[in-house]
């Protein structure tokens, strides 16, 4: 089989491709995360992602993917609003969910593990 040269098959992060969505993600993800933690289905399975897209022995072609799919759950305008009601977050589930049913395998049981006490201190008074 002959080797994949699209970059996204790469373990190199094409300029400019991952770093911005990175970016966003790192600035942005707690304070989202916590607004709406009560309102998404997928919020302790995004925050697996979020663990697994920042370890450093993840692949940076899985990264570049778990960067560009949480980039777009932090999006405030989407394909489909998020302050609608039931339906606001339902792309964002849909492309958390494709992106981490393509890189499950790259989810360890630390970044689970991370993420359940992360989501167990988010819903603390």
């Amino acid at each position: 089989m002959a080797a994949q040269s699209d970059p996204i098959f790469d373990d190199h992060t094409p300029p400019g491709m991952a770093g911005a969505d990175e970016a966003r993600v790192r600035a942005g993800f707690w304070r989202k995360l916590s607004a709406a933690a009560t309102h998404v289905p997928f919020a302790e399975d995004a925050t697996a992602a979020y663990y697994c897209a920042l370890d450093t022995h993840t692949p940076m072609r899985v990264r570049a993917l778990l960067f560009g799919a949480l980039a777009y759950f932090l999006l405030p305008s989407d394909a489909v609003p998020d302050f609608l009601p039931l339906l606001g977050f339902g792309d964002d589930a849909a492309v958390i969910a494709t992106a981490l049913n393509l890189l499950a395998s790259h989810i360890t049981p630390a970044h689970r593990g991370a993420a359940r006490e992360a989501m167990e201190r988010l819903r603390q008074p």
